[in-house]
């Protein structure tokens, strides 16, 4: 691989959400670089021109540090991105040397059409778009291309089967998912007794005895006697209504 892009760097002694949103507003990218036995270093990068090489698969960079007489190597650690997981907000680089073996992710491209894709109802899945090997920096590679056009239905690709160039070793789970095919599955039918059971619980609500009892003594309160009955204790005779008594 191609080592390495020299960043733009400049030192940051301010920390904190208000400040780190500051240089993001003015087009720089928080980072700090640490390992190797030294202190941390907090710096910024230019925002437009890091993350171009870093969507572009570069993961080893070159940095210049106030302080120190040589550029130094770096490679990406980690990302932070923001709450939406859409764009970079800060990134963490590690000290390396050209000749160390070290662990990181690396992109891997699906090449080819795969021949289980030409029959009815196939899917492919892409699970993993990364897989993490174990080499030195200089053999780190950008990408890794697999092939999947020999990919049928019911098979997959797994981390093994990644053909890895020489000196390279894969540091992950082995029988990790890279593709698959499959069969789409359909929506079944709903069964005769499930749509019973739908239309049973889209009926409106059933009144009660309780309720329908309730409503009768409601009734009843307020209805006038039956003929020949005794008027309600205190209550005016029937046809009294009010007049003077003869």
């Amino acid at each position: 691989m191609r080592v390495a892009h020299n960043l733009n760097v400049k030192s940051r002694d301010r920390m904190g959400t208000r400040y780190a949103k500051r240089e993001r507003a003015a087009g720089r990218l928080p980072a700090v670089v640490y390992g190797h036995g030294k202190q941390p270093v907090h710096i910024t990068l230019d925002s437009k021109e890091t993350l171009t090489y870093l969507f572009g698969g570069e993961k080893v960079f070159s940095v210049s540090l106030a302080g120190e007489s040589e550029a130094q190597t770096v490679i990406v650690k980690d990302v932070q991105f923001d709450y939406l997981g859409n764009n970079p907000v800060h990134l963490d680089l590690a000290r390396v040397a050209l000749d160390e073996k070290i662990e990181a992710h690396v992109h891997v491209k699906l090449v080819g059409e795969a021949i289980g894709l030409k029959k009815a109802g196939a899917i492919l899945t892409h699970p993993r778009t990364s897989i993490t090997v174990r080499c030195t920096v200089l053999a780190l590679p950008d990408h890794l291309d697999v092939d999947i056009s020999q990919l049928d239905m019911d098979q997959a690709v797994h981390a093994r089967d990644v053909k890895l160039p020489e000196g390279i070793e894969l540091a992950d789970d082995e029988d990790a998912i890279i593709a698959a095919i499959s069969e789409a599955k359909q929506e079944e039918e709903p069964t005769a007794e499930a749509a019973a059971v739908a239309a049973e619980g889209a009926q409106p609500e059933v009144i009660t005895a309780k309720k329908e009892e309730g409503k009768e003594g409601e009734a009843a309160k307020g209805a006038a006697p039956a003929k020949g009955a005794a008027p309600a204790k205190g209550a005016a005779p029937a046809g009294d209504k009010g007049g003077k008594k003869g």
